[in-house]
């Protein structure tokens, strides 16, 4: 299998090598395989379970957006949204829920307007890190907590002391610090 190589859509020269391949170089015990379960994620950062009705679960993943700084303005959220207008914004963090299957159920958090300090309303702060999430009764759900801040790790004027912890809806994204 080749890898495909990619390019940073603000930053076209900016490419990276993307083959996630099958789990191939983890190694596990005799009798266990690895098996991909979701991919294409966007820099995930934390990951929690919630279990549902009939044996079933939810896959909570959230997605920094960004937290590596980069080249000139090349994972600037703000710029994206202004080049690319109504597409999805890959450098503003949320949380995306999956099935047990692997399959996307809903996305949370997602902030709608990047080029604010708030995101919107009741979303994550859009210029990121958003660091991890944590249901407060493991399995059994309960309030979704997760972190995120403003302080932008890629530009020299971040919002100091905005990092917060905050409570997501499971089910409707709406953000409450």
């Amino acid at each position: 299998m080749n890898a495909a190589v990619v390019a940073n859509p603000l930053c076209p020269a900016e490419t990276a090598l993307y083959d996630p391949g099958h789990g191939q170089d983890i190694r596990v015990p005799s009798g266990y395989v690895v098996s991909v379960f979701a991919s294409g994620l966007n820099f995930p950062t934390g990951i929690a379970f919630r279990a549902t009705s009939g044996g079933n679960f939810e896959v909570y993943v959230l997605e920094s957006g960004h937290g590596l700084p980069a080249g000139n303005n090349c994972n600037d959220e703000a710029v994206f949204q202004q080049t690319f207008p109504g597409q999805a914004n890959p450098f503003t963090p949320d949380i995306r829920v999956f099935s047990r299957n692997g399959r996307l159920l809903r996305t949370l958090g997602k902030p709608t307007d990047a080029t604010t300090g708030t995101g919107g309303n009741n979303v994550l702060q859009p210029h990121g890190p958003a660091v991890d999430i944590a249901f407060e009764n493991g399995l059994q759900g309960g309030r979704l907590f997760g972190s995120d801040s403003n302080q932008a790790t890629h530009a020299h004027n971040g919002q100091n002391n905005s990092s917060r912890i905050v409570i997501i809806d499971p089910q409707s994204g709406a953000v409450t610090p």
